[in-house]
């Protein structure tokens, strides 16, 4: 009998929509229908269920994927579906990725009903963000306007901007492009505005480490120039021992051989900030990312992220 994959998820909109799409994917590589290979299994992670705080004042990254790890090792599931963006550097022990569907619009969405732009916003305009790194860059090229905590999934943050909590809000163009909300986007704000999360845009399948028939099935979904893309940021961010307490960015795009990895680090109010830029060979991208990250991590010094 064929193997039935269960594909653990965050049960958001967005999230299922992502495990929807790794489901028809897989079914494809096995030439078979979607409902006979594949069950969704949707979990509660404790990054969906608490909606007062930021993610930085309850523990980061890794809320959004600890409970879905812990049933993937316990084998109640046999593969995850992640955003990448939400994803630690350190995977637990026995689980692997090694599977990226290619990647999405990696740039943010300025969204408002007030402004056109980031920059033209009115002075003193409220802008809704739950990221430390959107907020340290919006912080940085708009000092005069406020920030405030927006959580919530897509759909919450929309109503939110739609009932006036903010004037204008942040979100990742990948999300609004699965969910067909493009209508919704002011503009797409270029890396040079502000620049993305780390793995904004692409999707990771994770697996355990000793699952070879997944490994075999996943090999076929694999899209190569996004895993290089992916790995070279990640490298940086690890160099960085970044997480959703550290406001980083970084953006590695390749063209023919060639990779160019663009990378920032600010203090969470914006009034520090250091960048740098590496382009070789998309094969070195590891070397690329991890290179950016000394440099950067040199330059800030010991003490550069302690108020965090």
């Amino acid at each position: 009998m064929q193997r039935r994959y269960r594909i653990g998820t965050r049960g958001s909109r967005l999230a299922l929509i992502q495990a929807n799409e790794v489901a028809r994917r897989i079914a494809l590589a096995l030439h078979a229908h979607v409902e006979d290979v594949t069950e969704i299994v949707v979990i509660s992670t404790a990054g969906d269920r608490v909606q007062d705080r930021s993610l930085s004042e309850i523990g980061g990254k890794g809320l959004f994927t600890q409970e879905i790890e812990e049933q993937l090792a316990d084998a109640r599931i046999d593969v995850a579906v992640h955003s990448m963006k939400d994803m630690p550097t350190l995977l637990p022990d026995g689980l692997v990725i090694d599977c990226l569907l290619e990647r999405a619009d990696p740039r943010d969405a300025f969204l408002s009903s007030r402004a056109n732009s980031l920059m033209s916003l009115p002075q003193g305009a409220v802008v809704g963000t739950s990221s430390l790194r959107r907020a340290a860059q919006v912080r940085a090229r708009r000092p005069d306007v406020t920030v405030v905590p927006f959580r919530g999934n897509v759909d919450t943050r929309l109503k939110k901007l739609a009932d006036g909590v903010a004037d204008a809000t942040l979100l990742a163009m990948a999300g609004l492009t699965r969910m067909n909300l493009l209508e919704c986007v002011t503009a797409p704000l270029a890396p040079e505005e502000l620049l993305p999360a780390v793995a904004q845009g692409a999707i990771g399948i994770e697996r355990r480490a000793g699952d070879d028939e997944a490994a075999h099935m996943l090999e076929k979904l694999h899209h190569a120039e996004t895993g290089l893309r992916i790995a070279a940021e990640r490298a940086f961010l690890a160099v960085l021992d970044g997480s959703c307490r550290t406001p980083i960015a970084a953006l590695a795009e390749i063209s023919g051989e060639r990779m160019r990895l663009r990378t920032m680090i600010l203090t969470p109010d914006g009034s520090e900030i250091h960048e740098t830029e590496r382009e070789g060979l998309a094969s070195d991208a590891i070397a690329l990312g991890i290179d950016a990250g000394e440099e950067l991590k040199s330059r800030a010094g010991p003490h550069f992220f302690d108020a965090v």
